[in-house]
Formats: structure tokens, sequence, C-alpha cells
């Protein structure tokens, strides 16, 4: 999806002549892998494929972090594994979307902890500095804390005069919960003084917004964490590669998008008016802004059936086990209207915004019906047919591959009386009965009254959908919700399935 980095390789020899680096990266395979893991006891692995455009986002990234705790004389190191020549070890460690980073830790090969933080270097250096030294770091002095502050795009300092009380006690356990922030604690009057701080507290620094949040409220891990959540990130955040993980795979389900391109006269006064709701969101709604005009986007605009010239547009989803949109009634992007967009939302007061095409005029004209979410309903629920319906993407690969073999299966049934094989472009139609998170998904909806969906999970072959058909939906078939995607191509934009 993103191609914007190419990694630019200069080969050095490491100290062992089998492991060689590029640009501080080690590169990792099986006939050395054993020795970089006896070598360099924790160590972080990224298994990558050369074409993946989401690896090449991540390389220069993943190359910056490794040269920061290279030149800091950390032991930490990070290697890669390039998974489409080294099969064998991808397999060994469930590699199965690209990127996957796995960290190894004191050297131990069984089960290394998946990494699942952000893409920039701070954040990985920062994660890997959380797994391998104290959960929370104790500053002696005001350098010290200057230093954790400029070096890090947040930190969180826990002021307390007495390390053993239950609100420094609470404090620690909140800091071994969060993987990607450093937590320090100090006692020191002189870093008291210096950040205008009288009584023991909890502040978290940032390099965005108001720069520092002071926590206010009953020393609990749970308020701690909540705190901590609501305020470390931007009030606004950009869509991009490296935030992808930020986004996707916070606390945070419920998220409002802004798609405006950056070049617009009014962008700034619209971005203005974005921020300014969502200070009232904070911990409860993710703002995020996407730039319509990035090519790389466009997979995203056409998810919630925008087109670039429909932009500036406000969407709101949720990442719940199911993904709803909504969309606003009002086109007016000013702080008032999204407030009340929001605060519908909050207050369940909004009804989900479900995507259509017009019915074709020739949809039952071919062997393979078209449906819509116009006429989705009417035909699929018909309870005098049997309907099998592929819901597809346009742009997926392995629909592409079905493609054929689906016509030939509509061909088979295309005089059947009670047999109706059809199928749905998901990116541009959406229907309360069906929510598709891969493709193809493939469904049977068979006849009578009490609105039955089958899931197939059979071969993809004519004979598989003919004998899955003729069985009423029974060989191939399991009960919805049970499918396996390992074939499928998941709605996802950081990460390449396979």
């Amino acid at each position: 999806i993103m191609l914007k980095f190419l990694l630019v390789c200069t080969l050095a020899v490491a100290s062992r002549a089998e492991i060689t680096e590029e640009e501080d990266v080690l590169v990792l395979k099986k006939s050395n892998f054993d020795e970089a893991l006896k070598a360099h006891p924790n160590l972080l692995v990224e298994f990558y494929a050369p074409w993946c455009g989401h690896c090449k986002a991540l390389a220069p990234e993943y190359a910056k972090a490794a040269g920061m705790l290279k030149s800091e004389g950390s032991e930490i190191r990070l290697g890669k594994v390039d998974a489409t020549e080294e099969t064998e070890l991808a397999q060994e460690y469930g590699v199965r979307g690209y990127p996957t980073i796995k960290f190894f830790k004191g050297g131990e090969k069984g089960s290394p902890k998946e990494y699942s933080a952000g893409r920039q270097a701070d954040d990985i250096v920062s994660w890997l500095k959380k797994r391998t030294g104290p959960a929370v770091a104790t500053l002696a002095e005001v350098t010290k804390a200057e230093s954790l502050i400029a070096d890090n795009e947040v930190a969180v300092i826990g002021f307390f005069k007495d390390a053993s009380s239950p609100g420094a006690q609470a404090y620690e356990k909140a800091a071994e919960a969060i993987d990607d922030i450093p937590f320090a604690m100090t006692s020191d009057d002189a870093v008291y003084s210096k950040f205008e701080v009288s009584k023991d507290s909890v502040v978290l620094f940032k390099k965005f917004d108001e720069g520092r949040n002071t926590f206010d409220g009953e020393l609990t891990k749970e308020n701690l964490l909540a705190f901590v959540k609501a305020n470390q990130l931007p009030l606004v955040i950009e869509f991009t590669e490296q935030t992808a993980p930020k986004i996707f795979g916070g606390d945070i389900k419920s998220h409002i998008l802004l798609f405006l391109p950056k070049a617009a006269s009014d962008f700034q006064d619209k971005m203005d008016q974005f921020k300014k709701a969502a200070e009232g969101f904070k911990g409860r709604i993710l703002f995020i802004f996407i730039d319509s005009d990035v090519d790389d986007n466009q997979r995203i605009l056409e998810f919630f059936g925008l087109k670039k010239e429909e932009c500036p547009a406000i969407r709101l989803i949720t990442l719940e086990d199911e993904m709803t949109k909504y969309k606003p009634e009002s086109d007016d992007i000013t702080a008032e209207s999204i407030t009340e967009f929001c605060t519908k939302f909050t207050e369940g007061k909004l009804k989900p915004h479900l995507m259509s095409q017009d019915i074709p005029e020739d949809w039952d004209k071919t062997p393979v019906k078209v449906l819509v979410g116009k006429n989705f309903e009417e035909i699929a629920f018909d309870p005098t047919k049997n309907v099998f319906v592929e819901f597809y993407a346009p742009w997926c690969g392995h629909c592409k591959q079905l493609a054929p073999i689906w016509e030939k299966l509509g061909e088979k049934y295309k005089d059947s009386a009670d047999t109706i094989v059809a199928k749905m472009d998901s990116t541009a139609n959406e229907i309360e009965a069906v929510k598709v998170h891969s493709f193809p998904t493939l469904k049977f909806f068979p006849a009578g009254e009490d609105r039955k969906v089958i899931d197939y999970n059979g071969e993809r072959t004519l004979e598989g959908f003919t004998k899955f058909l003729e069985s009423g939906g029974k060989e191939g078939g399991a009960p919805a919700g049970d499918d396996d995607d390992d074939l499928d191509e998941d709605v996802d934009f950081h990460r390449h399935r396979l």
C-alpha cells in the first residue's frame, strides 16, 4: 500500500563473519539465527517481504532505531529476516503478515514477544528499553529528568517523596502495564522545584498540544492508566504508515476521521475547528486527520465510499467486534457541528451509515446476479430461493482468482428455479445482516423464513461449490462467524496479510 521509502543498503561486516549488517540492522538467516541470539540476547527481529510497501515505509525508522541503540552502547540489537527467502524461519515463528516484528529476550528462542507499538524510531527504542530495563527509572537529579523529557515524545514522571507509599506503588503497577512510554520517579527537591511541583503527583510531559498534563484524582492503577491513555496521543493525529499501529492498536476504538486535502486554502481553519471539538472527547473518541490528496490514502476513502472531490468530509467508525460507520447529517466542519455529532454518537442516538450503489438496470441479466445495498435484503432473504453470495473488493487479488470459477458456477445455475449465484462489491455496499472483514467472503442464504446464514469454508473450486449447493449448504459450510480467513485479504491499513 505505502511505497514511500526504499531501504538504502550499506553492507558492513559484523564482529562475527557470518552476520552482516545493513544500516546497523543485522541481516539474519536460518544459518546464523542461533548464533545471533547467543551474541545478542536481546534482539528485535523484523520478518519482512522485499515487495511489501509497509516494510519499505518502516525501513528507515527501523534502521534509525538500530543506530540510536548502537550509538548509546546498548546491548539491544535489531535484526531482519527476508521471510520470502527464509521460509522455514518464518514458518517456525508463525509469520502470517508483513511486517511481523518479534522480540527475543535473554537469548530465549522459544516464545518471543510480538511487537505491536508505533513504527517510529522513538517508539521502537522506548518499547525495547521498557522491556529490558526497570518499569520505572529513578531520577536523582534535574539533568536526568530534562534528558528524559527531551529524548521522548511522551514521558511520565511520578513525584513521590516516599517510594513505598500506596500512590507510588499504584504508579509502579501502571508503569508495568504500558509498553511504549517511559515512566520515571523522583523524590528529589530540585526536580520538584524545577517542574514547579509542590506535592506528590504524576505529570505527563509531551512534545505537542499543552506540553504537560497533571494527574488529578485518586492514585489507582486504573485511574493512572486512563489518564495516560487520554493524554498520550495528540488531540488530532494524522493517519500515516507510522501512526497506524498507534491508531488501530490503541484502547480507543471509536474514531472520527476528517478527510481533508493538506493543500486546501482553509486547511488550518478546518483543522482548528476539528481540534477544538476534540478537546471534549479525550480518551473516548480518537480524532484522526487523513490527507485526501495522498495516493496511499485512496483505499481508505474507498472504504468509506468517498471520492477525492467529495472532501472535506467527516466519518465516524467504531472498531469493536463489528465495524460500524456513521455519517454526519451536516457537511459543516465547525467545532459545534462536530461536537453535536460526537455527542449524539456517545449517547447512542446515531443510526449506522450503510453505503449502497444504485441498482444496475441489468443486475439480473447475467448468470451471476449483481447485488447492491438497495436490493440485497429482498433477494438474499427471499424465502423461496437459495442464494449464494460472494462479497468481494475490486482490488482484491484472491477475488480476481475466484472470478472465473464463480462465473462458471453462475452459468451452471442460471436456469435454476430456486438457486441464485450472486456477488456484491463490499467496498461500495454495506448491509446490516452481514459484516465483511476480509475478501472474498462467501455466504449462503438458504430458502426459508428463518433468515439463516451459512459461511462457506470448503474448497474454492467448481466441484466444492456444487457439492455445497447440492447438499443444501451442509458440505463445506459452517455456522456464520466460524470462518477461517487464511486465504483472505484483510481490511487492514498497516500490514499485508499473507
